[in-house]
């Protein structure tokens, strides 16, 4: 079994059990494979112990997690979400006066007011990335995926995996219907996608739940293109499988960000969920989250310390081609999003 099939398998395991404890004053939601040492060591450095971590695989999964009662003191979900947490009444605002690098948050990923208004900031951006094809460079010529629609190719029947994410997979139908803004989607535009989602059905050898899964499938041949994030290139080309992220079809990629929420009637102690924040924060973090995983830092001060051809590498470089950022829509369109996509997956 390859490193990442274990990774794979450990992070299964870690999604299905209870949250292993380290520190009992501070319980984190996060995205399997997020337990990196660099994100919370000065929280270690201060607090003795590192956080106690329960993890997910979705962003819907997390949120079903905690409106059904689930407890965690600090969630970690992409900026679509936010909105939910708030209408559901799960977080509260952050006291950035607590947060001395708040202020070297990039601006554009705080330019809603979904995430700060008059009552407060509710949302704490850290980490980003892009969604591409990544692609098997020994099977899969270059000119191939220089377009999206090459996931409809039947070249490629049962050698393609999509995201087991509805957000995601949206991302890439629209961008290959001729969308980039997701925030006023017409019913001819949905239908549009949803058509060649229905296409793209029949060649998905399996839609993965996480990147270590995706790096898993590629690396055992069973798939050659995959719409990917950039941490499972980042494994793959660990491993040193000859893979490629094409970040220029003529169509587009997505672009998304994630960060942090303060969930109200957490079990820990607050001050504590400030020094995880301020942990993640650091500039420090912002080479080990790309080292580990692959993702760019929310601080923008941190990324410009960094090398230039080190981001290129990770696929977090300047983009050429129109962009669908995943920014938050109507909760009505996700919902409906949601569904179909479901009703795709099952075959209809």
């Amino acid at each position: 079994m390859t490193r990442h099939a274990l990774f794979a398998a450990a992070a299964a395991l870690l999604i299905a059990l209870p949250a292993h404890a380290d520190d009992k004053d501070l319980l984190v939601l996060d995205w399997a494979g997020f337990d990196v040492p660099g994100l919370w060591q000065a929280y270690k450095d201060k607090n003795g112990d590192k956080p106690t971590y329960a993890f997910f695989g979705s962003d819907d999964e997390a949120f079903q997690k905690v409106s059904s009662g689930f407890k965690a003191d600090v969630v970690h979900p992409c900026a679509q979400m936010v909105s939910k947490y708030r209408e559901a009444g799960l977080i509260e605002p952050w006291d950035v006066s607590k947060i001395p690098e708040f202020k070297n948050i990039d601006p554009k990923f705080l330019n809603s007011k979904v995430f700060q208004d008059d009552k407060g900031v509710w949302y704490i951006p850290t980490d980003w990335g892009v969604t591409a094809i990544a692609y098997n460079t020994k099977e899969v010529p270059e000119a191939d995926v220089k377009t999206l629609q090459v996931f409809a190719d039947p070249k490629y029947a049962g050698r393609v995996s999509l995201p087991n994410s509805s957000d995601d997979v949206w991302a890439l139908a629209y961008l290959a219907t001729g969308v980039t803004d997701w925030t006023n989607v017409t019913d001819d535009q949905f239908k549009a996608a949803a058509a060649w989602l229905r296409k793209v059905h029949p060649n998905v050898r399996s839609y993965w739940n996480d990147s270590a899964e995706m790096s898993q499938i590629m690396a055992s041949g069973e798939v050659l293109i995959a719409w990917s994030w950039n941490d499972g290139v980042n494994y793959l080309k660990q491993d040193k499988f000859p893979v490629g992220f094409e970040r220029a079809p003529k169509e587009g990629i997505s672009t998304w960000f994630c960060g942090q929420v303060n969930m109200k009637d957490g079990p820990g102690k607050e001050d504590k969920v400030y020094d995880y924040v301020n942990s993640w924060l650091r500039p420090a973090a912002a080479p080990a989250l790309l080292e580990a995983i692959g993702y760019g830092h929310a601080n923008v001060e941190a990324m410009k310390a960094m090398d230039p051809k080190v981001l290129d590498e990770a696929g977090l470089g300047a983009i050429t081609v129109p962009v669908l950022p995943q920014v938050p829509n109507s909760n009505e369109q996700r919902q409906k999003q949601l569904d179909e996509f479901e009703k795709i997956k099952a075959g209809f």
